[in-house]
């Protein structure tokens, strides 16, 4: 379920926090570990996405047990509970890489942060008739992936598959830009071969009050 259906930045986000130096190692090695990419090339992507001498201060969303890190009014990076920490959907789009990614039909817009870096998470895809239940906070169900619009990793072309748990991308079909981050709740091959269930918690997604809140000028 989304986090974000209903999220006001004044009422519900507590003081800003600036970041120790010793806080914030940890948190930029526990990053490159989530997401490899992030560290190649001697990190030359995480410090385009958090550059190591940006201001950067942590916010808590406690209704729904969220960390955020922020820098200049924008979400870089929030944590649910102690999980994985998640990219905005405005930093995704700008690196998509930073995630696997899977596709949805038709119809998706860019996500603030995974739309400025698209390549941090893996990405998968579904189909026309998922994406206005996307984009209403539903979760991903596998029908939605295994139809002849959706997609997901293939083995067989040396695509690595999603395991359950991971932190995924979905994208639309016959689009680039990516739709929603979410979480898998079964491996992708279990996806592929059961095509029942749940696939993946949809975690954050294009239009939720986080989106809408960062369009108009941050937090």
């Amino acid at each position: 379920m989304s986090l974000f259906k209903k999220f006001e930045p004044k009422p519900d986000l507590g003081p800003a926090t600036a970041l120790k130096s010793s806080v914030r190692r940890v948190i930029r090695q526990k990053l490159c570990e989530q997401y490899p990419v992030l560290a190649e090339e001697e990190g030359a992507l995480l410090e385009a996405a958090w550059p190591n001498k940006a201001s950067v201060t942590t916010v808590k969303f406690a209704r729904e047990h969220v960390q955020m890190l922020i820098s200049d009014k924008q979400v870089l990076f929030f944590q649910h509970y102690d999980d994985w920490y998640l990219p905005s959907l405005r930093l995704l789009h700008k690196f998509p890489e930073m995630l696997p990614s899977v596709q949805v039909d038709r119809g998706a817009i860019n996500l603030r942060l995974l739309h400025k870096f698209p390549e941090m998470l893996p990405s998968v895809q579904v189909d026309r008739g998922a994406i206005k239940f996307v984009l209403s906070g539903a979760n991903v169900m596998s029908p939605g992936l295994v139809s002849a619009g959706g997609k997901l990793p293939d083995p067989s072309k040396g695509e690595q598959p999603i395991k359950e748990g991971e932190c995924v991308a979905i994208r639309a079909q016959g689009k680039n830009e990516i739709l929603a981050v979410g979480v898998m709740k079964m491996d992708s091959e279990q996806v592929r071969k059961t095509g029942k269930g749940i696939a993946i918690e949809n975690i954050h997604y294009l239009g939720d009050d986080l989106w809408l809140t960062l369009s108009k000028g941050g937090i």
